[in-house]
């Protein structure tokens, strides 16, 4: 068949910049088929002819470089993305005449697996597509019409759930069709028609922010309109129909950058585009309302190092969802019963309401409506009155008090036993310490950076306090924890750093740089936890500006061991946690999956479905052997 070359029109504003590259040409075959979409694919091993999945009139099929069918499904569908690896090919498409999504799996035999269906929506689809995190589970986001989208859990390293799950909603531009997902950096492309184009972070624990691509003239290059899209390593390329041009994009220093802008001339409206890079260039395959076309382009994107993905790990247990709707969990505590560890409790403030229990299967116990409470810790062994129990302290933003509560040694059942006023003005963050005497020590703070430290005081059968020192930090602070064993102290000011203090009340507040802002942590730092292992502690803290835990030796000179992020768990449903503000964390063996202890930590985005905030329960077995700490 007859070939023809095309010059760029256009800008090619990244390509001048960096002068790495000749400008692209674009080689186009006309018509050949009537397919109304197709994809490249990958070399499969199980199926070495192989070329491309594609949709015709009665069915989904994979057909090799003469176009000969090597294997098919049988239906109407349109819509289409897919994944392939060495076991087989996971297809995502629409019925036509169910108006459902669809998985459809081929497998390394070449065996069809009966279609996973999602639930029928509420909405008329307009767009798929398909994404896999670096955990290997699959995701199919949903674009609908005036903006309304979904991300559903389908699959496990391209294996079909027996069911599939929603993940969250999503409000996506008006006038979307068209959605593709580059995997590599967990990015999401989505089309706003006469708009631009937009990218999303597609983790399942993303915020859902967009940014723009590109935008129609005059504020962006786009001449009429945006529609089907092809993710390559590095870049992205686009449709505009309107004008019947493609557009290159490439990714530089965290900003787009047009690459380039092709007409082509002889094509109805192309709408859909798939890429394959091949010889120092792409394949395409263009679709319009004639059918597929095939053209070769030679430009390729400037390679981008990505990111080392960090360590996942996952809950083994959640907790029911708190009282309250938004953001209002906030802060954990682990109080360990004495006599049977298997039944000691996870307490948690829910910060519009009050303080909960719960057992370790994550089973709200008791919830106490007593104010907006903040954070709260524990420690054993406090007198009140005739009787000893054991104390949990929370910080009371409704009253600025330090509010006190008994926990019964044998039962765990909490109960208010009063509040201890303070001068502060808007109190925060605070956590105990209980010192080589005995006694015990609120130490709070204000959103200002000043912290008190009060002697705690229950003899005469009611709770009082006496204000011991006080300090500061320059900004903000609320995390906090102490080393009862070291009498040392650490204080977290969100934006700047961790500090380590000495906790004793008659000592001076010297601070000393643990961890600093930077690398490893991204602000808001947020909830501090020591973990006491049997050859050295560890302290464990919120970078909530990653998502991410990071563990540190809780001795000069703070040696890091290493950060991990809470991802999601197909098998169990659990979702991962994200925007953590407080965690607790204990070296005490609890029985079974937390004989080496465990983590709790605040979920700020319930996924998986979305609901209210909740707390999720990580082994520390799983995080000292991710880690490789003793």
């Amino acid at each position: 068949m007859r070939m023809f070359t095309l010059s760029m029109l256009g800008l090619c504003i990244a390509l001048a910049q960096s002068g790495a590259q000749a400008a692209p040409s674009l080689t186009l075959q006309p018509g050949q088929s009537d397919n109304p979409a197709a994809q490249w694919l990958a070399p499969l091993p199980f199926m070495k002819q192989a070329e491309r999945v594609q949709l015709s009139a009665k069915a989904l099929q994979l057909v090799d470089a003469q176009g000969r069918v090597l294997s098919e499904l049988a239906g109407r569908f349109e819509a289409l993305d897919h994944r392939a690896d060495a076991r087989g090919v996971l297809i995502a498409t629409l019925d036509k005449r169910r108006q459902q999504a669809l998985l459809a799996r081929l497998d390394a035999g070449g065996q069809w697996r009966a279609p996973l269906y999602l639930p029928k929506t509420r909405y008329a689809i307009e767009g798929l597509c398909l994404y896999r995190d670096s955990a290997r589970n699959d995701f199919l986001f949903l674009v609908g019409e005036e903006g309304v989208g979904e991300q559903w859990l389908v699959a496990q390293a391209g294996q079909p759930l027996a069911e599939a799950r929603q993940v969250r909603a999503l409000s996506l531009p008006p006038q979307s069709e068209y959605c593709q997902v580059d995997d590599s950096t967990h990015s999401l492309y989505v089309n706003e028609e006469n708009v631009g184009l937009w990218r999303y972070e597609a983790g399942s624990e993303a915020p859902l922010v967009r940014e723009p691509v590109d935008l129609r003239a005059p504020f962006g290059g786009l001449a009429k309109a945006a529609a089907g899209m092809a993710v390559v390593p590095g870049g992205l390329l686009a449709l505009d129909p309107g004008a019947g041009a493609l557009h290159l994009y490439q990714r530089d220093d965290g900003q787009w950058q047009r690459a380039g802008q092709l007409p082509l001339p002889g094509l109805d409206e192309p709408e859909r585009v798939s890429a394959r890079v091949r010889d120092k260039g792409l394949d395409l395959l263009l679709a319009d309302d004639q059918g597929t076309h095939r053209a070769r382009l030679g430009w390729l994107p400037k390679p981008v190092a990505n990111a080392q993905a960090p360590v996942q790990l996952s809950a083994q247990v959640q907790t029911d969802g708190v009282p309250s709707l938004g953001d209002a969990a906030d802060d954990p505590a682990i109080w360990v019963n004495p006599s049977e560890p298997q039944r000691s409790r996870v307490l948690g403030t829910d910060k519009k309401g009050g303080l909960l229990a719960y057992d370790l299967q994550g089973k709200q116990l008791q919830d106490l409506r007593v104010g907006r409470l903040n954070n709260v810790d524990v420690r054993s062994g406090f007198q009140l009155g005739e009787r000893q129990v054991d104390l949990a302290v929370a910080s009371n933003r409704d009253h600025n008090t330090l509010h006190l509560f008994a926990i019964d040694p044998a039962s765990g059942d909490l109960s208010d036993i009063g509040q201890v006023p303070t001068p502060l003005e808007a109190i925060y963050g605070l956590c105990l310490f209980k010192e080589a005497t005995g006694a015990i020590h609120v130490i709070a703070n204000d959103k200002d950076g000043r912290f008190v430290q009060y002697r705690l005081d229950g003899r005469t059968g009611k709770a009082a306090g006496e204000l011991v020192r006080s300090f500061s930090t320059r900004t903000q602070s609320e995390g906090c924890v102490a080393d009862d064993r070291n009498q040392r102290l650490f204080v977290a000011e969100e934006d700047v750093a961790v500090w380590s203090l000495d906790a004793r009340a008659e000592t001076p507040a010297q601070l000393e740089q643990v961890i600093a802002v930077g690398g490893p942590v991204k602000d808001d730092i947020e909830g501090l936890a020591l973990y006491h292992g049997a050859k050295r502690d560890y302290l464990v803290i919120s970078s909530q500006g990653n998502d991410r835990y990071v563990v540190v030796e809780a001795q000069a000179p703070y040696r890091l061991r290493g950060s991990f992020q809470v991802g999601l768990d197909a098998a169990r449903g659990i979702d991962g946690a994200s925007e953590t503000d407080g965690l607790d964390v204990t070296s005490a063996n609890l029985g079974g999956q937390w004989a080496q202890g465990m983590l709790v930590v605040q979920d700020g985005r319930k996924r998986l479905p979305e609901g209210n905030q909740n707390y999720k329960y990580v082994s520390w077995a799983d995080i000292a052997k991710a880690l490789k700490i003793d």
